[in-house]
């Protein structure tokens, strides 16, 4: 019994030393473990779930002023951010959007103040979320430079996200009125080569976005260079847990008091679930080999110990004096004799 126990022990160091993906994956999940991944996905998600209305009756408000006059790019934008979450939130979403769209005119000093609150509180939970999975040391920062800073983050953000958004809605738009013009709309083959397409250029757009995040988002900012894997893995990752959570609220929903109350459940599962893989995605690029920080320890302090010898005897100076006084005296000597 304790040889098995001892040969399962030594499995695990072999298995890590023979396959350094599944060692990276280990030391990335000890890392998120250690630097709370779990509370600050917690954070993010209660943050997120209340600061969704007002940033998105915000947001259309911006949109509906620039975007006067133009109600279909209007409706492909919101068509893009319904798109982005799982099919079972679609409802929630739409009324939630709706809802937005029918404000945006009457948005006042006190919604705007409310999305400030909200969406900078998420902002700053996310960032120093981020911050603590790269394994930065979190410094003290005057409070409103830091609360101007998340909120710059926060209007880039919001900017990535439309420009993925419209990105998606334009190739799709696009793609379609090529078709077409060239008479092939009707064609099976030519829908599959555009619904690849749209799938590609969705893909595109989410890496850019991720990209930003993991590494323009934390306190000190990392290369972009260095996130890149990060950020292909975050945007897979996304569409799976998409389409996980269309198949788990297809579940909730299905009974009549998951009818009414699925939608929010869900909506907190699924914030939840795209918060901590988030995190330990970032945690994941963080231990990556290349961009692992190995902190040299500095060299023990000098002690200093002066070295005195002690010689028996005349010294070379004594005898050289003694010399000099003999001489001295035998001359004195000589002259009275």
């Amino acid at each position: 019994m304790a040889d098995e126990k001892t040969e399962d022990e030594k499995l695990l160091p072999r298995l890590r030393r023979k396959y350094p993906w599944l060692d990276h994956v280990l030391r990335a999940n000890e890392a998120f473990t250690e630097r709370y991944g779990n509370h600050y996905a917690a954070a993010i998600t209660y943050f997120s779930v209340l600061s969704l209305f007002p940033l998105l009756m915000v947001a259309f408000s911006v949109a509906g002023f620039v975007l006067a006059g133009n109600q279909q790019l209007l409706n492909e934008l919101k068509q893009g951010i319904l798109e982005s979450a799982p099919q079972g939130l679609g409802d929630l979403l739409t009324q939630l959007v709706d809802s937005a769209l029918e404000s945006r005119a009457g948005v006042g000093v006190l919604g705007l103040l409310l999305a400030l609150y909200s969406g900078i509180g998420w902002m700053t939970n996310l960032r120093d979320a981020l911050t603590a999975q790269w394994g930065q040391e979190k410094k003290k920062q005057p409070f409103l430079a830091a609360k101007l800073k998340d909120l710059a983050a926060l209007v880039g953000l919001g900017l990535a996200l439309g420009v993925s958004f419209g990105l998606t809605a334009v190739g799709s738009t696009l793609g379609r009125s090529l078709l077409d013009l060239v008479g092939l709309s009707d064609q099976a083959w030519a829908e599959f080569l555009l619904t690849l397409a749209s799938i590609v250029l969705s893909l595109a757009a989410n890496v850019l976005v991720f990209l930003w995040v993991i590494s323009q988002l934390p306190r000190e900012r990392v290369t972009a260079r260095s996130a890149v894997k990060g950020a292909v893995l975050a945007a897979v990752g996304f569409e799976i847990l998409k389409q996980v959570a269309k198949y788990y609220l297809e579940g909730v929903t299905s009974s009549p008091s998951g009818a009414i109350f699925g939608p929010i459940i869900g909506l907190l599962v699924f914030a939840n679930l795209v918060s901590r893989f988030l995190l330990f995605v970032t945690a994941w690029t963080a231990t990556a080999r290349e961009n692992v920080v190995r902190h040299v320890a500095p060299p023990p302090p000098a002690v200093i110990r002066p070295t005195v010898t002690v010689r028996r005897g005349l010294g070379a100076g004594a005898a050289a004096g003694a010399f000099g006084v003999g001489a001295l005296l035998g001359w004195l000597g000589r002259r009275r004799g």
